[in-house]
């Protein structure tokens, strides 16, 4: 086979895929996902979707979070801050009551002191979860709430709440310091919010 042939018969990378920006969840979808974590009492999974969601930390940075980056004096902080790996800037997050509850909860299960990953990988050379095992766990959790698995993925986890506060307020500069995000420019791609706007408008408007 010569190389035009070759060049043929590789399929494009994205053919079957869906490609562009993971969708954040919608309320319902929280809920969905957060109930069934709770009636099969997973208690892992129920403690990484919370924190994920309030934390709006990439998948790099949720995985290597210890438990003194959250917890101190035995409790859990209402607030915590981190220095994120891409940008080496410091970002704050909010940890909601029923986020301690069940980060509380894990702990305590698993077992975990101040210095150890917060959400340990359970295969033995690694210290904690993989962003490639997050991303499984996401999809999983997705696929269970009978959503398109792949329209989300683990930047559904970090736009989530962004974007919810967003359409709340409308307020772009404290999302933009709610993600970390040194441009304003970046947060209104990240977020869509031109596209999503505009389609607004749009459906608001009478032809």
């Amino acid at each position: 086979m010569d190389i035009r042939q070759k060049t043929q018969a590789r399929e494009p990378w994205n053919k079957g895929k869906l490609v562009g920006q993971k969708a954040p969840l919608k309320l319902k979808d929280i809920w969905a996902i957060r109930i069934r974590l709770q009636l099969r009492h997973n208690i892992r999974d129920l403690a990484l979707f919370n924190l994920a969601i309030d934390s709006k930390l990439r998948a790099c940075d949720l995985v290597k979070l210890r438990v003194s980056d959250v917890a101190h004096g035995g409790k859990i902080a209402p607030r915590a801050m981190v220095m994120q790996q891409k940008t080496h800037r410091p970002v704050q997050f909010e940890i909601t009551q029923m986020t301690r509850e069940s980060v509380a909860a894990w702990i305590k299960l698993a077992d975990l002191s101040s210095p150890d990953r917060l959400f340990p990988s359970r295969v033995s050379n690694s210290p904690h979860l993989s962003t490639r095992q997050y991303a499984r766990i996401v999809h999983r959790w997705v696929e269970d709430a009978g959503l398109e698995s792949g329209s989300y993925g683990t930047h559904t986890m970090r736009r989530t709440k962004a974007s919810l506060i967003y359409r709340r307020t409308r307020n772009l500069r404290a999302v933009q310091i709610l993600l970390g995000h040194t441009k304003l420019e970046s947060t209104v791609r990240y977020l869509g919010i031109e596209v999503d706007d505009a389609l607004e408008i749009a459906e608001q408007t009478d032809a």
